[in-house]
């Protein structure tokens, strides 16, 4: 049994416990022992993604309980490009984290380690019932990092937030529920096959459990109608907090992909495919809704807020296709978006200490100290997230454009792409001229600190990794893809076959 499958869940949790538990250890230790552990990540999610990329799904047993017995941990292609995603995410925010955010609360880096933990199960778990627990990890993280910091628009926003989350989690808990009293089983593989041959009089019930599923994760993606929580929470939160909830929704579709190409997959029987009818309208609909709320925008973090929105639309639209095609390029897609908007958040708050008491406002405001600096650097990240060339926002969406038939849905998809691509170029040259352009007086505030800056172009520098890298990642997009539409590998984890 190869025991790299559960580190990256215990490198979190043994370095949270720690820092809980030895609060009085100094800052700079405390930093240390949280950048240690992020960035330890990092090369581990390396080496499982060298192992998943063998095509071989590996199943980790805990406490050798076989499934479909006990906790399982799984493998694959999808779940080892989430842990590095996510891992490079994290290295960076925190790294920006260390240079002060972390000291507007207590326990900052403690719980963000648990927040690594929870999105890290979730990305690892083989269990319907302990993608429920994971949910609750990285939630409960999440509600006391977004308050980090306190002031009455957090304690507003995070109210929102908490209310809903804590609605989703209530009807996950009934969906799984549903599912355990009809078939017995929670592994995803068990329920898989039981689903295939479950009695066809249990079929209304069941597909209300997967409906019921459907709207938690819709909830967690911040797919329409369930996205408005999202805008105001990701504006107030800290701009480290900011960047790493860019991978939150991320989870959501994650869910979504991980449960209806397995459970409700192409082996279902009557209820295979049950949710692709909603999917496709409800792409376009988020993605539409979306840049809509951009152009409305009137602060640089709400904009962004809503390009994460944006982001969610355009991937949803690739999963939608349920082609091998499709989903390769929303996950080339769901790389770039992750990184720049996590990179972006962290610009923002860059422009806003230039700013003075007018922070990300998009308002006339006093010049900035470094306007050419922070001017390249938003350019960049403008243009990724916009999808021009050359960055690898074009790419991630003439891929997606590429893999869709001719007919009326083609030409629904290049429409809303291509007018939304328009409309965030809008919105992002917009408040470009009032940020960059229009200064009312001469500059005030203090040059961007280099480690911040480091942080913030770090994850600039992966939308050129991914233009310069994107034929094998392509080949490796495709391959992934093409593990998660075959079934069989997953059916044997509880046929007694080797995985």
């Amino acid at each position: 049994m190869n025991h790299a499958l559960i580190l990256p869940l215990l490198v979190p949790l043994f370095t949270g416990a720690l820092l809980l538990f030895a609060h009085s250890l100094g800052r700079s230790s405390k930093r240390t022992l949280s950048l240690l552990a992020t960035w330890s990540l990092v090369p581990l999610a390396i080496w499982l993604l060298v192992l998943a990329d063998d095509g071989q799904l590996r199943v980790y047993a805990l406490g050798s309980w076989q499934p479909p017995f006990g906790i399982v941990l799984m493998l694959d292609r999808l779940s080892a490009l989430m842990l590095l995603v996510t891992a490079v995410l994290a290295g960076f925010a925190v790294l920006y984290a260390c240079r002060g955010d972390d000291e507007r609360g207590p326990n900052f880096h403690a719980l963000y380690q648990f927040q690594l933990l929870g999105i890290n199960g979730a990305f690892l778990t083989g269990d319907l019932f302990n993608l429920f627990v994971f949910f609750e990890i990285l939630l409960i993280s999440s509600y006391a990092l977004l308050l980090h910091g306190h002031g009455q628009r957090r304690v507003r926003s995070g109210m929102h937030y908490v209310v809903l989350n804590l609605l989703g989690s209530s009807l996950f808990l009934i969906g799984v529920s549903m599912l355990y009293g009809l078939l017995g089983t929670l592994n995803m593989a068990d329920l898989a096959a039981r689903v295939s041959a479950a009695d066809p009089a249990d079929g209304p019930l069941l597909a209300a459990a997967g409906y019921l599923l459907l709207v938690v994760f819709a909830l967690k993606g911040a797919i329409l109608p369930l996205y408005f929580w999202l805008p105001r929470a990701y504006a107030s939160a800290t701009a480290p907090v900011a960047a790493l909830f860019a991978i939150m929704t991320k989870v959501g579709l994650y869910a979504i992909v991980r449960v209806f190409t397995l459970i409700f997959g192409n082996e279902a029987g009557q209820l295979s495919h049950m949710v692709d009818a909603w999917l496709w309208p409800l792409a376009l609909l988020t993605l539409g809704a979306a840049v809509v709320g951009a152009l409305a925008a009137r602060n640089l973090q709400v904009l962004l807020a809503y390009l994460v929105v944006v982001s969610v639309g355009t991937l949803l639209a690739g999963i939608a296709l349920g082609s091998e095609a499709g989903l390769a390029a929303a996950l080339y897609y769901l790389v770039h978006s992750t990184l720049i908007a996590g990179a972006l958040f962290l610009l923002a708050d860059l422009i806003a200490r230039q700013r003075g008491d007018l922070g990300t406002d998009l308002i006339t405001a006093p010049a900035l100290q470094q306007p050419l600096l922070l001017g390249t650097l938003f350019f960049i990240g403008a243009i990724s997230v916009a999808g021009l060339p050359p960055f690898s926002g074009f790419l991630g969406k003439l891929m997606l454009l590429r893999a869709i038939e001719p007919g009326a849905e083609a030409i629904a998809l290049w429409a809303v792409v291509l007018v939304g691509g328009l409309g965030m170029l809008i919105a992002l040259s917009r408040a470009g001229s009032l940020v960059f352009w229009r200064a009312s007086a001469l500059a005030q505030g203090h040059k961007a600190d280099p480690v911040r800056l480091l942080a913030t172009t770090g994850l600039l520098f992966g939308s050129l990794v991914l233009v310069a890298a994107a034929g094998p990642l392509q080949t490796f997009m495709q391959a992934t893809a093409a593990q998660l539409l075959d079934l069989r590998p997953y059916l044997q984890i509880v046929q007694g076959g080797a995985a």
